[in-house]
């Protein structure tokens, strides 16, 4: 960003890659967007409520109350033609832009004193032969360590701002973190719960994010 922060990383993690959108803030930047070469990706509001979420068969967009307002399939895993699918576009913040116009067309722009950088984070996924659909690739262990670990260090950031702020008052140790490190600590014990992990390390993130 214009002011220094750090707006998007490009990661590898094992065989795929992943973009990760921050927020235009110093020290607890939210992820405002994440991108997996997989196919899966979602956006968030600045609330850290999901915005956006696709995955390889499709996706959704939900409003700030977290209704659905749409819901889609990839026309190219569908057997029948379909009618494509109507462009999206959300404005993460004043300088990063979204744009969806299909499964292979998913578009990062970031636009800053008068320079422009677009990020193609699309993939293509083939119907196979019996038009089954690939299984949904889980995250693993390193992923979600890496995760827990990210809503660990923000906490530690939180509640280091918050001994700045009343540093003759023992208020901040009693301070709650932000809604959206709760909400982002719940869906990677949402994640533990699904991926292919021991008791052992699942009950390991677990302390790690409630610590």
């Amino acid at each position: 960003y214009p002011s220094g922060n750090l707006a998007i990383i490009i990661a590898q993690a094992r065989d795929q890659l992943m973009c990760i959108v921050q927020e235009d803030e110093p020290r607890t930047a939210k992820i405002r967007a994440l991108f997996q070469s997989d196919g899966r990706s979602t956006c968030y509001y600045p609330t850290g409520d999901e915005w956006i979420n696709m995955s390889m068969q499709g996706g959704q967009y939900l409003d700030q109350a977290g209704n659905r307002v749409r819901r889609w399939m990839w026309p190219n895993l569908l057997p029948e033609p379909q009618v494509p699918l109507s462009p999206i576009f959300i404005s993460l913040n004043h300088y990063v832009g979204v744009r969806i116009l299909a499964q292979d067309k998913i578009f990062v722009s970031f636009l800053a004193m008068g320079r422009q950088a677009k990020l193609n984070m699309g993939t293509k996924v083939q119907v196979s032969t019996d038009s089954q659909l690939p299984p949904p690739v889980r995250l693993g262990e390193d992923e979600l360590l890496l995760l827990a670990f990210r809503v660990k260090i923000l906490q530690l950031f939180d509640r280091m701002r918050g001994c700045l702020n009343f540093p003759s008052s023992e208020q901040w140790n009693k301070m709650q973190p932000p809604m959206y490190l709760i909400s982002q600590a719940v869906k990677i014990l949402e994640l533990c719960m699904t991926a292919d992990i021991s008791d052992e390390l699942a009950n390991s993130i677990k302390a790690i994010v409630n610590a």
